[in-house]
């Protein structure tokens, strides 16, 4: 059997079991992210601009946050997280590989480095990307279920295990964006330094 038919089969597979199961169940959050603090260690927070109704219904999240985190004049971050209780067809995580071309950014450059935050690894999904000659850093990862994962290959091949095991889909996607106001070494320390002090906060909101 060629590795496709195999694949193929477990995902036939692990398809009857979800249908069987009766699809997955909502894990919605303890609190609402509208809740998360605004101050993060030495970073202080503000709520970003409303997102457009339009863009909403496309996304179709259970819960968003989005914010603006300021450290110093040379350190800003922008910051999205987007909750979905349940993924279903339809209503699932967006992947910034097409959200971010849709708002006019392309991306430059694409590497997927691992953090080390309070002493753990955190797989990221880290971009340079710009518009009208301004260009930012982006990093971006999935959470959810226990796990934090940066490969969105790998991210859908575990929500269809969880899904079939515990018929659970729940999770989220976490951005954090630093313009690159001065070079882009600068930038990458400011999104780092930000991760480091956002995600122990995260493992207490994110079931």
């Amino acid at each position: 059997m060629s590795w496709r038919a195999s694949i193929l089969a477990v995902l036939v597979f692990c398809a009857g079991g979800w249908a069987r199961a009766g699809g997955p169940r909502d894990v919605p959050l303890d609190t609402p992210l509208s809740a998360f603090p605004l101050r993060l260690d030495a970073w202080r927070g503000v709520e970003g601009r409303p997102i457009d109704p339009d863009i909403a219904r496309v996304l179709r999240a259970d819960d968003y946050v989005n914010r603006v985190y300021q450290r110093d004049a040379d350190a800003v971050v922008g910051l999205w997280i987007a909750f979905y209780a349940s993924q279903r067809q339809g209503d699932a995580i967006h992947s910034p590989l097409n959200c971010l071309p849709g708002t006019g950014w392309t991306p430059m450059e694409h590497t997927r480095p691992v953090l080390n935050v309070a002493g753990n690894s955190l797989p990221v999904n880290r971009y340079l990307v710009q518009k009208r000659g301004e260009r930012q850093v982006v990093l971006y990862w999935y959470q959810g279920r226990g796990r934090v994962v940066a490969s969105e290959y790998a991210n859908k091949a575990f929500l269809l295990a969880d899904a079939f095991r515990h018929r659970r889909t729940d999770g989220a996607l976490v951005r954090v964006t630093a313009p690159v106001l001065r070079d882009e070494r600068l930038a990458d320390r400011v999104a780092v330094d930000f991760v480091a002090a956002l995600h122990p906060q995260l493992a207490r909101w994110l079931p």
